[in-house]
């Protein structure tokens, strides 16, 4: 029973570590510029990211490590401490952008600027961590998460075009604009495998004390969960297909993508709009802040866990206190927040590399998994990702110049 209700709980979850201002940011814009022929990115991502999600969950149940530590321990300080350095400034971009979405939600609800909610949206992060236990993070936003789901019934209300939908799950070259449209594909692709989200999953799996009698558990947390995050982030794109794109918008700032419901939904859509980004946003945000303060804490052997009194682990308490206090100055300056999602999506594709090539090496790693190290098949679905994440950690940063909105 216990481990059915932690399936239900992971595939909630889903909703706020799959679905969030970066798969919002650029669905709007993919389906608004191209309608549904960015379909394929947004698959191909869910695809490798089911794979990357199960690995760390396996890697987790079945040494009792989460990544961070075990990749200290066991392919040394020194190999880690580059990646980490870059992983920590790619968490607190994301950690902004959260903040952002969540800012502008607010503003679009209140009229008051988003620069003016940074902090006070800051505070509530702050003190959900400080006073939740992992189980309430998880559990609460998750659930209140499920609002998102208005983007796939709105999707099926607009009635769009299945042929043309299945034909954008195919790839095809652009018939025009096409550095942006493959700026919009790498956004995609960095949106859906946010390094983030698979140190905050192996070290959510050690709170939650999984042991190898939990890989079966996260096999169906893994496709299930990232299976219907990702139906979500289409819903919201073919959308945005159907109500911005025959009206010219492109959406270069998240008022224009606030029109997307209310089509569907005329006196609820702009609230649902509003809510389902902020919600989103505030989930993942805990996430972020604290899948950093895992991997830090983890880095340097301090204590950690959200479930201990923060005076057992101040240090860890401490990490997230500031990462959120420096996220938040990025907001309050008033950079815009769909530009610095773009950014940061593309930043995360970039970073691929050095997630990709830790898991290739842990995974194969049979003084810690056992049984349940990688085989062959798994190995060339990690091998092939590592190829792509090379390719757009190459292609990802001139895009960003070329192509970017």
């Amino acid at each position: 029973m216990k481990k059915a209700l932690q399936l239900a709980l992971g595939i909630l979850t889903a909703v706020g570590g799959f679905f969030d201002v970066g798969n919002l940011a650029t669905s709007a814009q993919a389906g608004a510029r191209f309608r549904f022929q960015l379909i394929w990115s947004l698959l191909f991502a869910t695809i490798l990211v089911i794979f990357l999600v199960e690995m760390s969950g396996r890697f987790a149940a079945a040494s009792g490590k989460a990544l961070p530590s075990a990749i200290r321990d066991h392919l040394g300080f020194s190999f880690w401490l580059g990646p980490f350095v870059i992983l920590t400034l790619v968490h607190l971009l994301v950690l902004g952008a959260e903040i952002g979405g969540i800012s502008f939600a607010l503003q679009l609800v209140t009229g008051i600027g988003f620069q003016w909610w940074a902090f006070p949206v800051a505070i509530v992060i702050w003190l959900f961590l400080w006073r939740a236990t992992f189980s309430a993070i998880e559990n609460s936003t998750s659930l209140l998460g499920l609002i998102t789901v208005c983007f796939v019934v709105a999707a099926f209300v607009h009635h769009p075009p299945l042929h043309q939908v299945a034909a954008g799950a195919l790839p095809t070259l652009p018939s025009h604009d096409g550095a942006t449209y493959w700026f919009i594909a790498v956004s995609i692709i960095g949106s859906v495998i946010a390094p983030y989200l698979f140190y905050f999953y192996s070290s959510g799996a050690v709170e939650d004390k999984w042991d190898r009698s939990y890989v079966a558990v996260n096999r169906g947390i893994s496709v299930i969960g990232m299976t219907f995050g990702s139906a979500i982030a289409l819903g919201a794109l073919v959308v945005a297909a159907m109500v911005l794109a025959p009206r010219g918008i492109h959406v270069s700032d998240y008022n224009q993508a606030a029109a997307m419901l209310t089509d569907a939904f005329p006196f609820w859509g702009f609230v649902l709009f509003a809510a389902s980004m902020g919600i989103a946003c505030l989930g993942a945000a805990l996430e972020v802040a604290l899948s950093l303060a895992y991997a830090t804490s983890q880095t340097f052997g301090w204590n950690w866990g959200e479930d201990l009194h923060p005076r057992e682990d101040a240090r860890f308490s401490l990490t997230y206190t500031v990462a959120i206090f420096l996220s938040a100055l990025i907001i309050a300056a008033g950079i815009d927040p769909l530009k610095l999602t773009l950014f940061t999506m593309v930043i995360n594709a970039a970073v691929l590399p050095f997630v990709t090539i830790p898991f290739l090496l842990l995974m194969n790693d049979r003084r810690l998994l056992g049984r349940h190290c990688n085989g062959w098949f798994s190995n060339a679905i990690v091998v092939m990702i590592v190829i792509v994440s090379f390719v757009l950690a190459v292609v990802s940063i001139p895009l960003a110049f070329i192509g970017g909105t």
